[in-house]
């Protein structure tokens, strides 16, 4: 209603339902963290639960050291991120269809084949073959990882 009257994007968390006063501090503390975890992870929802931040939660629980070593044991230094758009799309793209090639290709607007040669491509660069589900979702925790770092790195420049 915000958005559609008033012309102001707004975003909305909520915690968990409590049932004496004394929980009302703690259902706050849930709703902003749900607040965070959604401008970080699901930044297309303007109404996030705490309850449902799945992967985001635990995520954003981890200390920065931790994740810098997570990132450079995987990676090697490359960042996931350090892809151009046109990849990280790709990416995204067949993350969002459960790594299917050919529905994937399909809404790209490109031959299988090319989505083929771009996925050989991020393998021999990360050494992670996005067409099998272990290292998918390795990759997609990392983009998850980088996120969050650079959320905290920003936060903090403030």
């Amino acid at each position: 209603m915000l958005s559609t009257e008033a012309m102001s994007a707004a975003h909305v968390a909520y915690g968990t339902i409590v049932n004496d006063i004394r929980e009302v501090s703690r259902s706050y503390k849930e709703a902003k963290m749900a607040l965070d975890v959604g401008k970080i992870f699901y930044s297309n929802k303007n109404v996030v639960a705490y309850n449902r931040l799945g992967i985001g939660r635990l995520i954003y629980q981890l200390p920065i050291p931790l994740c810098q070593m997570f990132i450079k044991e995987i990676f090697e230094g490359k960042a996931p991120d350090d892809f151009d758009d046109e990849t990280l799309s790709t990416i995204n793209k067949f993350f969002e269809n459960s790594l299917n090639v050919s529905e994937t290709s399909r809404q790209l607007y490109i031959h299988r084949n090319t989505l083929v040669y771009r996925l050989d491509k991020i393998q021999k660069i990360t050494g992670l073959d996005l067409r099998v589900f272990d290292d998918a979702i390795t990759f997609k925790i990392a983009l998850m990882v980088v996120k969050y770092m650079k959320y905290m790195e920003s936060k903090d420049t403030f």
